[in-house]
């Protein structure tokens, strides 16, 4: 018996043949009333994601019909983004300093601000780099992506952050130069200098990431605040730092805007020298920079 005429049937069907057209433009609607910014180009995103091309050949093949197990693809991912999963870990990936990094829930989400922390690290030179919460590892792989002679070691105190770093690692043709620990801060990690310690802390107040926007919510809490005043791994780091870093050596963090002035005084009573609080492009404070103490006299 034909049932494709039954009324419930008929309808699934339709939805399963709509051309890409139609599919993009309903999907925009959706994520436009579930209050998702640019859901036009989302849209685009996802439906290139679930058919495995880029998002520029989407206007190419607008005419094409969706088979139904794309259709359902695309309704799940659309689902996702609905309820604010963040872009990142619909997809597993985010694009960050010229390279795609894996991204899972159980790292923070690479931001395009970090990038200034990458490119302040690489204005100097360095041979030997420590990256004290590395996460995806998306800071450390992409500084020995283009410093070629260096090695590193990443520190993070979630197993599953490192596995995703490794991963990257891995992906990036690095593993035999970079090195894993778990360790909370330095805790944990051996005895060596580094010429550049580098580290993006949780540095949200907890007051302040109540109020993110739902995607923030879906990243590893731990990884975004501190739960105290935003400034306590800075006072930790800055502390234990002096036994890893080389003389003449350079540490630098990632910070909120507002919290120069703050960190560059944890790091005055520290007895760090050259320290600097630079800007990122849009000319807000985004990393504070400095170099060893000097060491003292016997």
């Amino acid at each position: 018996v034909d049932l494709r005429g039954a009324s419930g049937l008929a309808g699934g069907n339709e939805r399963m043949s709509q051309t890409l057209q139609t599919a993009l433009t309903h999907a925009g609607q959706r994520l436009s009333g579930a209050g998702i910014e640019d859901s036009r180009r989302e849209a685009r995103i996802l439906l290139a994601f679930v058919l495995g091309i880029d998002a520029l050949q989407v206007s190419l093949r607008l005419e094409e019909t969706l088979t139904a197990e794309h259709s359902a693809e695309f309704e799940a991912a659309l689902k996702s983004r609905m309820a604010h999963v963040p872009m990142s870990h619909i997809l597993g990936y985010r694009e960050f300093y010229e390279h795609r990094f894996i991204v899972t829930p159980d790292v923070l989400d690479p931001r395009p601000e970090t990038e200034e922390l990458v490119a302040r690290a690489l204005s100097a030179p360095f041979q030997n780099v420590l990256d004290l919460g590395v996460g995806s590892g998306c800071i450390i792989l992409s500084l020995l992506a283009v410093n070629s002679s260096a090695c590193g070691l990443a520190v993070d105190c979630s197993a599953k952050a490192l596995d995703v770093a490794r991963r990257n690692a891995e992906k990036l043709q690095l593993t035999d130069r970079v090195r894993f620990c778990r360790s909370d801060w330095c805790a944990e990690i051996p005895s060596e200098r580094f010429d550049l310690i580098v580290s993006n802390p949780p540095y949200i107040h907890p007051a302040v990431w109540k109020g993110l926007s739902p995607e923030v919510h879906h990243e590893p809490k731990s990884a975004l605040t501190d739960g105290k005043d935003g400034l306590s791994h800075y006072a930790t780091i800055a502390h234990q730092a002096h036994g890893f870093l080389a003389a003449e050596g350079r540490l630098l963090f990632e910070i909120g805007y507002d919290q120069g002035a703050a960190v560059a005084e944890i790091l005055r009573k520290e007895g760090y020298r050259d320290i600097a609080i630079l800007e990122d492009l849009d000319h807000r404070p985004r990393v504070v920079s400095c170099r060893a103490r000097a060491e003292k006299a016997e």
